[in-house]
């Protein structure tokens, strides 16, 4: 008996033309770190976990007379814990006569379902305040870590749609303390051209005769700007939405879970991914601010945080956690200048859109690779200047004429939350 030509070797051509699509296409795969020792050339599966390092901290004391601190390692897990799959189906005869010479449309549609579900769901590291729980890792002296920004720039009621503002968030980025390597800000789509118009109407005819030519923002304020249309929304609780003002009661000794009065009574009062600050000018009460990251000098930084636990309100009282955790104690660790009070007041944000400012390619994404899926004839091809990979895997039904073809990706991703901020856009 002949044997039958081979027409499906073609599969790992379409495969690699489908990856650089995918990378090439969607910012927040194209910008993530991706780049992880030994794990994303591994075959690998739902559930494993890689894990990198976050910069030790110290404390330094005035004089000549030593102090020893513990030196501890801080590290982050990253897991890789979503899945997706974007499959078609077709006789021999629709393969033969139709839709072997239109494999790489095909491909490329099915990419773009596949890259906006993965890039959607890596933005929501800007919004989702999730705890990772690790006993491995330590982060400001708590063992647990938080994915995602805890600082924001925005009110969510007053548009962000000027290069002032833009660079107002820059600095306040800085001020804090920031990786000043790779600045980078992502904005909703919808919102460039506000900022574009803000900055031609500005006379530099050099400036704004590219800029009216491209309709970009480009670099500014040494941070490059990307625009996206899939950014996340937050929604948040009825507290953030009713612009509620927040008494302070207790918190507790790790401070990472503060009492507040003042809150009604509501199933919904808080919402994972909420952010608060806390308010100045309160009678009998100091100015909160951050201290810098490094040097732990006061900066002009409010002190801000992010919920990462829904909470209900009961007979006036709401019980918050938070990240970060907020020390006053003198340490590495501390980052507020002063104790935390009775008596001081906080509000949270409503309803918005988020985009995000990080520095230092401090955003991870690990896309692995996924075994073979025998019997069925699989090709898994990974890009090996950014780690990101894909799996094509197709077969027929014995005795049947269906023939299927497979395209499929596991990832997980992460965001340092000392290097990231949220940009916060009123809906």
């Amino acid at each position: 008996m002949a044997v039958p030509n081979n027409i499906l070797q073609t599969v790992q051509t379409y495969q690699k033309a489908e990856l650089a699509w995918l990378l090439n296409s969607f910012c927040g795969i194209k910008l993530a770190n991706k780049k992880f020792q030994k794990f994303n050339d591994l075959t690998a599966n739902l559930g494993d976990i890689v894990t990198f390092d976050l910069p030790p901290r110290y404390i330094g004391y005035n004089g000549l007379v030593i102090t020893q601190q513990q030196s501890q390692q801080r590290v982050q897990p990253l897991v890789c814990s979503q899945a997706t799959n974007v499959s078609s189906g077709y006789t021999d005869q629709q393969f033969i006569f139709n839709v072997r010479d239109y494999m790489d449309r095909f491909g490329e549609a099915a990419m773009k379902e596949l890259g906006s579900i993965i890039e959607q769901d890596i933005w929501k590291n800007i919004v989702t305040g999730v705890v990772i729980n690790d006993p491995q890792n330590s982060n400001f002296g708590s063992a647990q870590t938080n994915s995602g920004p805890y600082r924001f720039y925005g009110d969510g009621v007053t548009q962000i749609n000027s290069f002032g503002q833009l660079a107002q968030a820059v600095a306040n980025f800085e001020d804090f303390g920031c990786a000043k390597n790779k600045m980078r800000g992502v904005l909703p789509v919808t919102v460039v051209p506000g900022i574009v118009n803000t900055g031609l109407q500005q006379f530099v005819m050099n400036r704004n005769e590219k800029m009216a030519m491209s309709w970009e923002l480009g670099r500014f304020a040494n941070t490059d700007w990307y625009e996206s249309n899939l950014l996340p929304i937050h929604v948040s609780g009825t507290l953030g939405q009713a612009g509620t003002t927040l008494t302070l009661v207790s918190v507790d000794s790790t401070g990472t879970q503060l009492t507040f009065s003042g809150a009604g009574t509501d199933a919904n009062a808080l919402k994972i991914g909420d952010m608060g600050q806390f308010q100045d000018g309160v009678s009998g009460q100091p100015n909160m601010r951050f201290l810098h990251f490094i040097g732990h000098s006061v900066s002009a930084q409010p002190v801000q945080f992010v919920v990462t636990a829904n909470a209900a309100s009961s007979a006036g009282t709401v019980v918050m956690t938070i990240q970060p955790p907020l020390i006053s104690a003198a340490g590495p660790n501390q980052n507020i200048n002063n104790a935390l009070a009775a008596g001081m007041q906080v509000k949270l944000l409503p309803s918005h859109r988020a985009g995000v400012l990080y520095s230092g390619d401090q955003f991870y994404l690990a896309m692995p690779q996924l075994p073979d899926q025998s019997p069925f004839t699989t090709v898994n091809t990974m890009d090996k200047d950014s780690g990101a990979s894909i799996r094509h895997y197709f077969g027929s039904q014995f005795g049947q004429n269906n023939r299927a073809y497979v395209r499929d990706s596991i990832w997980g991703s992460t965001m340092v939350m000392d290097n990231a901020m949220r940009l916060v856009f009123p809906l």
